[in-house]
This record gives structure tokens, sequence and C-alpha cells, in this order.
């Protein structure tokens, strides 16, 4: 039994894991798998609430670092589009004076060997430092050791610091004491009660908000839905320009007083990968182009294409974060080939994780998106001014609890 053969198998029930909670699956054994799921749901449901409780008794309790500190984060699992939230939010405190650190835990990044963590931990030694992404002035981690996200962040982000670290108390003190930071942002933050935010920025995706409306594993939630109370801001992510409004009547009813930012992800450019080439967007109008990705949410990204007029031919989706290995690539390539197609596109996070100086067949891009406030620009400027001049603010109310 090769390793390989375990990995592709794992690979499949992941996958058929994925269909069962999106409900594309309606066979027998996709019911029995659901309700076995369902009954983890509810005790995951149970040990969320007893969390919860203990640091509201003060049971447990989180640590105050004395610098300002912003959560980013979302209620359920999957592409909310994070990642570009986080860049502005970061560029725009950098732009006004602020000394910025994102503190990520770097899902999917490489760990440390287990040697010697438990080497670490039996000997009692000191825990090493954060990995330094970024230190404002160079990338110093590839997206393998760093993480998809936070090697992103840190090369569009030139002179704020980027962490990654399990423990964000730590990287955020490391990033106090060794950068001299004043301003942490926690990517992904939001069910990290250990640190507790001035804002809470809490992203819904307008496209698949709450999913079926059951907690992991059952469904896509962390959280429940009622912990919306929780948040400062909610941003509507991936927005189309109309209003929802039930989704806005269900947000103001676990949180009536919360403002909405809505926007949406516009996409910019293609960017050759691998090379300084740049094409405007009319470049794909009448193409017939491939396109290959590994999120969460690869519908969004292949609707950019067709919308911007790419003749999309052919498609090859992964799973979120999934590390391509030269096999994947050179049948995607092969299979665009035989089909005659003009070049590939990515995303620009599936572009982290290949390989610097490989050479394509085919020319490769990937779609560079930027986020644009379409309704709320006002308040996403308030919650800047509420971080960068807290002494203008000092009537605002401290952020909600648990």
């Amino acid at each position: 039994m090769s390793f390989l053969w375990l990995k592709r198998k794992a690979y499949a029930f992941e996958q058929y894991t994925i269909d069962v909670i999106l409900g594309r699956r309606e066979d027998t054994g996709a019911a029995v798998y659901g309700a076995f799921l369902q009954s983890v749901s509810v005790l995951f449901n149970g040990l969320i609430q007893l969390r919860f409780w203990l640091y509201r008794q003060r049971i447990l309790h989180d640590q105050p670092l004395g610098c300002l500190v912003v959560v980013v984060g979302n209620l359920t699992v999957g592409g909310t589009g994070k990642t570009p939230v986080v860049e502005k939010f970061a560029r725009a405190l950098a732009e006004r004076g602020r000394k910025v650190a994102i503190l990520s835990r770097g899902y999917k990044s490489k760990r440390p060997p287990f040697w010697r963590r438990a080497w670490n931990a039996l000997t009692h030694a000191e825990e090493p430092p954060p990995r330094v992404v970024s230190d404002g002035n160079r990338v110093l981690l590839d997206s393998e050791e760093a993480g998809d996200e936070p090697f992103m962040l840190a090369r569009n982000l030139p002179g704020v610091v980027v962490l990654v670290d399990k423990n964000r108390v730590k990287s955020g003190t490391y990033a106090i004491r060794r950068f001299g930071c004043d301003t942490l942002v926690l990517d992904d933050g939001f069910q990290y009660l250990h640190l507790k935010g001035r804002l809470n920025l809490l992203l819904v995706d307008t496209t698949n908000p709450f999913g079926n409306g059951h907690l992991l594993p059952r469904g896509i939630l962390r959280e429940p839905i009622k912990h919306l109370r929780r948040a400062s801001y909610v941003f509507l992510t991936k927005s189309s320009g109309r209003r929802d409004p039930e989704l806005e009547e269900l947000i103001h009813k676990h949180n009536p007083a919360v403002d909405i930012i809505e926007c949406a992800h516009r996409p910019q450019h293609l960017q050759r990968v691998g090379s300084a080439e740049r094409q405007e967007l009319g470049y794909l109008k009448g193409r017939r182009i491939g396109a290959f990705s590994g999120i969460a949410t690869p519908d969004s990204f292949e609707h950019f294409l067709r919308e911007l007029g790419a003749n999309l031919i052919y498609t090859k989706r992964f799973l979120d974060h999934y590390r391509f290995t030269s096999e994947d690539l050179r049948r995607v390539f092969d299979e665009a080939r035989k089909a005659g197609l003009e070049f590939i596109v990515t995303t620009e996070k599936d572009s982290v994780r290949l390989s610097a100086g490989m050479d394509f067949p085919l020319p490769l891009y990937y779609l560079r998106l930027e986020i644009d406030i379409i309704r709320g620009a006002a308040d996403f400027q308030e919650a800047v001014s509420r971080i960068c001049f807290p002494e203008a603010r000092k009537g605002t109310p401290p952020p909600r609890g648990f």
C-alpha cells in the first residue's frame, strides 16, 4: 500500500465529505454519513458554548498586550475573501502612520519537525520565536514555510510586518518588542479569544453567508450565527451590488447597532507567473483559455473570467490550499494544449504555491483582485480612524462581548 495511494484516498474522502456538507450527495450513504456528522456537530456546539462561558466567567482570561488590536475573521470555514480585506485594512493603517504587524497562524504552513517540538516540550526549552515572513522591508520566507495568505500579504504590503505562529500572544509580544509595532491585526482571529481586539471585523460571504446553518462538521459554521453580536463591523464580501434585505435583517437581529460595510472583489489585471509581464483585463476578451485553482470557492474565480469575456474552455479544481505536484501541472498543461488553448489563468493565492523558476508549456497568468468598498465607505474610514486616533473617539463603546 503506497503513500501515494493513501494520499489519493484521503483526498477523495475529503472531497466526499465536502459534497455531503454542501448537499451535493443525496444517496443513502450520504444520508447516514450526514447524520453522523450532525451528531458530532452537537458535541462541537457544546464545546464551543463551554469555551465562551469560561471566558465570560473569567475562568479563562484574555491577555492584553498594551497596544491596539484589530481582529479580522469570520464565523465560517472556507473562502470569504478575507485576505484582500486584511490587506486593504493594514495598508490604510500604515498609510496613516501606524506601525502595523499582521499576526497569522499560517494555515497549512510548514511547521518545525515533530521531533524538535517534542524535544522542546520534554526539555522545557525556550519556545522558538514566531516565523518572520516579512520584517517590513524584505520577504524572508516562501509560501510553503509561511502559508499562502501570509506570504501574499508580505509580498503586497511593504512596510508591514507579517508574523506566523499559532500563539498570537507570543507573536504579538514579539512584534511590539522586536519591531516596535503599535497596531496588531489578527488575521483569521475571530475565534482566538486569548487576545481580545479593540475592533472585531467580521466577514460574511454574500454568496454563501452561513452554509446550511449547521456547525462543523455537518456545516461550515465555526460558531453559532447568534455570535454575530460579537462584531464591531460586518463586512459583506463578494457583493454583486444588489442589497440582500433578508441577510441584513438577520445580522441586525443578532447585532442591532452594528455597521455593515459592503464590498466587492474587483479584478485589476493579469500578472504573468514568474515574470514582470502584466496584461490589462481586456486581454481576456474572446481568448480560448483554461483555468485551475485550489481555493475554497472556485466558482467566483471562474465567473470573473467568463464575465471579462474569456472563452473558458477548460477548468481544473483542486481542494483549498492544495500544494500542486509536478505531475498535477503536467496533466493540466497537457490537457490545455490538446484543447488548443492560448494560455491558462490561476488565482494569486494559487500562484504562490508554484515553484520559482518553473517552465510552463503555455503562458500562465494569475488574476489580481482587490477590495472595493461599494457601500459603507464612511464606516470603513471611521473604523480606521478609531484605531489611528482613539483619543478622538473617547465616547466609543468597547467591542461587544461574548
